[in-house]
């Protein structure tokens, strides 16, 4: 079965960096679309970007252009989001999820499977 596995949540200051990666297994890395999502305190939970290993294409959230980056290892089954220029707004849990096919493989899509989560802390 599909199962995701998060790691490198933590707690930064404000400016700072952190890598999140996401291990998948139980399917075929290269078919499947990889989301991170986040859910912010007291906030319903928002996609921030989005990547399809069969192409490497990749759609961000404007909140988090420019800053954030997704990225895949396909030997790992592993995505990554190096996260930079963090602000306390970004504190959140992340998750990643992962649907079938590269079609609406984007952060609005629906997502079936999903991981446990990561906590992100931000301080100012």
């Amino acid at each position: 079965q599909v199962q995701l596995v998060e790691s490198g949540g933590g707690a930064v200051q404000a400016g700072g960096s952190l890598r999140l990666s996401c291990v998948g297994t139980g399917y075929t890395f290269n078919n499947y679309c990889v989301g991170w999502f986040r859910q912010r305190p007291g906030k319903e939970r928002e996609g921030v970007a989005t990547i399809y290993p069969g192409s490497g294409s990749a759609i961000y959230a404007d909140s988090v252009k420019g800053r954030f980056t997704i990225s895949q290892d396909n030997a790992k089954n592993t995505v990554y989001l190096q996260m930079d220029s963090l602000n306390p707004e970004d504190a959140a849990v992340y998750y990643c999820a992962v649907r079938y096919g590269g079609r609406l493989c984007t952060p609005t899509s629906t997502f079936v499977h999903w991981g446990q989560g990561t906590q992100v802390t931000v301080s100012s």
